[in-house]
């Protein structure tokens, strides 16, 4: 059930990027959130990406015990799998968490593109959070430590703690 809940947070969260970097359906932001379109690819690699991370941890979240196969000479003829459904977590884990890294850095320069509106404090707080690790993206760049920086305030609930949202400490 952990699995099934992991890949579907990971499947809301990809779709939400695909709407944000998708110029006909982000109401007049600019294709892949870059300010530069034509000439950048902005957050394009980015989405596919977390295409990518989503389908993967929607395979993993298959149930494990249907793998299960007799052993011990035969004596044990069903095994729980448990041991390998529960490790398959961190791997799930690790990619939400590079999902929802991509996600922050999409709504934060998402926002950043409404200026001069605001946001609401909270959000102003996880936007300046970001931005004290990452900074916008203008030209391409190699967005990979983006992501990482990114996933590790998801990771550590730096961003959690902004919002004042709680949240239980989770570890891959």
């Amino acid at each position: 059930m952990i699995a099934l809940a992991i890949a579907e947070i990971g499947a809301i969260a990809q779709r939400r990027i695909a709407l944000i970097v998708d110029p006909t359906l982000s109401h007049d932001l600019p294709p892949f959130l870059t300010p530069n379109p034509g000439l950048n690819s902005g957050y394009m690699i980015a989405e596919v990406t977390t295409a990518a991370l989503m389908s993967e941890n929607k395979h993993l979240a298959n149930p494990c015990v249907t793998d299960s196969t007799p052993t011990s000479a035969n004596q044990e003829d069903h095994v729980s799998m448990a041991a390998h459904g529960a490790r398959r977590l961190g791997q799930m884990l690790m990619n939400l968490e590079r999902i929802l890294g991509v996600e922050l850095l999409c709504a934060t320069q998402g926002v950043e593109f409404r200026a001069p509106l605001t946001t609401s404090p909270a959000l102003q707080a996880v936007m300046t959070r970001l931005r004290a690790k990452v900074p916008p993206l203008g030209d391409d760049r190699y967005t990979a430590p983006d992501i990482e920086a990114a996933s590790a305030l998801i990771s550590r609930g730096e961003i959690a703690r902004r919002t004042d949202v709680a949240m239980p400490e989770l570890s891959a």
